[in-house]
């Protein structure tokens, strides 16, 4: 996943959440997002 950009990764978490894709790849993704310490960018799109 560190291949990705940053906007692709969160694209990727938003799609796997739509599509109910397993909850293992989906915590992958949330992980990468915290160790990327973007984890505010999910938080705020959320909201909004």
């Amino acid at each position: 996943m560190e291949h990705l950009s940053d906007e692709l990764l969160i694209e990727s978490y938003y799609t796997a959440n739509e599509l109910q894709l397993s909850p293992d790849f989906i915590s992958l993704i949330e992980e990468e997002i915290h160790r990327r310490f973007l984890s505010h960018k999910i938080k705020c799109s959320k909201l909004g």
